[in-house]
């Protein structure tokens, strides 16, 4: 039962994610609302991260901040954006399909260096550390797209620009 709650969760919130990186404009992947934000090309960028740490999620039984590169380079081209999200989501949705009940229930865990950061089974991980995590920066990026003037899409229902339509 657990494992088909995951997938179905994964599924919607990743089709979401890529009908909003489907309006990425080329021609802003350089802007940022603030200096203290990412660009536009980063934070997509950042999507395609959380991403592929959903996939570590599967696939190791722990996840080590400092052995991460701190910056990766931000994609400048929203074919690449969308190419490499959906290359990383077959990924995820093949680990999904092989893994049991029983592996979504071991512990997994977040560490930087010797600091343990969270402890918990896999599913609970995956759910927040993967999947709520998508969807914080998913909201990010619509009001991004929204001081832009691009139509934003619905996720849960119709949005703004969808109303009526």
């Amino acid at each position: 039962m657990v494992k088909q709650w995951i997938i179905g969760d994964a599924k919607q919130e990743l089709s979401a994610t890529r009908r909003i990186l489907e309006r990425l404009p080329e021609e802003h992947m350089s802007w940022k609302p603030h200096e203290k934000s990412m660009t536009l090309g980063g934070l997509a960028t950042h999507l395609i991260n959380i991403l592929n740490w959903q996939i570590a999620i599967l696939q190791y039984p722990e996840f080590d901040l400092a052995s991460v590169p701190l910056r990766r380079e931000a994609l400048q081209r929203p074919n690449d954006v969308l190419e490499e999200f959906d290359a990383n989501v077959v990924k995820l949705e093949q680990l999904l399909a092989e893994c049991d009940e029983a592996a979504l229930g071991e512990e997994w865990t977040l560490r930087s260096s010797d600091h343990i950061i969270l402890r918990q089974p896999r599913v609970t991980a995956l759910r927040t550390f993967g999947i709520s995590h998508m969807i914080h920066h998913r909201a990010q990026l619509g009001v991004y797209l929204r001081l832009l003037d691009i139509p934003v899409p619905g996720f849960y229902g119709p949005s703004a620009d969808e109303a009526g339509s």
